[in-house]
């Protein structure tokens, strides 16, 4: 399994292209957020291997009225993933203002749901036209994204399965997971067909693997028992020096041992 870093969280006393050197010089793949105001040609240029980014800009997969602006923004971002060499583009239950829900919906509708499932097949096509898989995140709505829709991994999982396309998978994020469902190993165990790539940071306080409750080397093992040889990315905050947290991260997911 590859593991990756997310460059927005770590280094943050640095600019964004020497953290993204910082964490390719570590051995680590690299997960962008917003690809828009960043440098490409400078980004490309650390040689750095890219996991994902965030793949549109505007509009909600929920809201008929909006989901064409996702599908529009998506293609206008294929360009930078394909520079970039970047795998998967993520997109999200609802859009996302400061990671907060644009229009917050408390609750979920059978035609929010239709639309989503809609939507997400039309990424699909366009993602199997670029060879690029569009990944949907699961969010937690009790800390970090109220009044998303559709956020908990139970739905977004139910999403991708009734999508049922080779260029629609899960990005899964154990962080939201743990505080909105919990019972990570058997959801890892179920979600395991349909997952693109794998988010990891600890509970309470967003930082690397060791800093909270959660066992990710019962996680890694799981796993590897079942064979993944996906990505796992750390979107996580250091909790103090970013080169320790890159070696947490890396240690609770088998670095050590040359698995990555």
């Amino acid at each position: 399994m590859r593991l990756a870093v997310c460059a927005e969280m770590v280094y943050q006393e640095l600019p964004f292209v020497e953290r993204v050197e910082r964490i390719h010089t570590a051995g680590f793949d690299v997960e962008l957020w917003d690809s828009r105001p960043k440098d490409i040609a400078a980004l490309k240029a650390t040689g750095a291997r890219f996991s994902s980014m965030t793949g549109y800009s505007a509009g909600s997969l929920v809201e008929a009225g909006t989901a064409d602006q996702v599908v529009r923004t998506a293609g206008e971002l294929i360009p930078t993933a394909l520079e970039l060499g970047v795998e998967r583009l993520v997109v999200h239950p609802a859009e996302l203002v400061d990671g907060r829900a644009a229009r917050p919906h408390w609750r979920a509708t059978g035609d929010m749901w239709f639309t989503a499932a809609k939507t997400l097949e039309t990424l699909g096509a366009l993602g199997e036209k670029h060879g690029l898989t569009f990944t949907v995140e699961n969010l937690n709505t009790i800390l970090d994204h109220p009044g998303i829709p559709l956020g908990r991994a139970k739905d977004t999982l139910a999403l991708v399965k009734a999508v049922d396309h080779p260029n629609v998978k899960l990005m899964l994020d154990l962080y939201h997971a743990q505080i909105g469902e919990g019972n990570l190993v058997d959801l890892v165990r179920h979600a395991r067909p349909w997952i693109g790539e794998i988010q990891v940071a600890d509970v309470p306080g967003r930082c690397e693997p060791g800093t909270g409750e959660i066992n990710y080397s019962a996680v890694h093992r799981v796993l590897v028992d079942l064979g993944y040889e996906g990505t796992v990315g750390m979107e996580a905050w250091a909790s103090g020096d970013s080169d320790l947290a890159l070696r947490a991260f890396g240690a609770a997911f088998g670095a050590a041992s040359g698995e990555r």
